[in-house]
């Protein structure tokens, strides 16, 4: 399968979560938009390490030592750091209705005086 529809797939999701982080006002749905975006990253990182190995395999098949994992692997960091951020989000997000029972962002404005 060409790259180029990974790219436009990555392309789509990575657009429908910048609108909906710029036109939201709840947080828990900006919190999946931007997952949503970590997740078009992650296509296009492991498309890209898969074409890299196949175009470096085809240019030299005798020294081909690696079989394309490089971008899965920066993928499961990025994984990783992805869920550490959604626990701190959600826990910031539950503390946030606890006190004011809203999860609007614009009321966060408000907490500033």
């Amino acid at each position: 399968m060409p790259v180029n529809y990974y790219i436009f797939v990555a392309l789509a999701l990575f657009s429908i979560g910048v609108v909906g982080v710029l036109t939201r006002r709840n947080a828990i749905i900006v919190f999946m938009c931007i997952e949503i975006m970590l997740n078009a990253v992650n296509l296009l990182l492991v498309a890209f390490s898969k074409m890299h190995a196949a175009v470096y395999a085809a240019a030299a098949p005798a020294t081909v030592t690696g079989t394309g994992i490089d971008g899965q692997l920066f993928v499961f960091f990025i994984m990783v750091v992805a869920a550490a951020e959604v626990s701190v989000g959600l826990a910031i997000i539950v503390m946030m209705y606890r006190n004011i029972h809203s999860v609007d962002i614009n009321f966060l404005n408000r907490l500033k005086h």
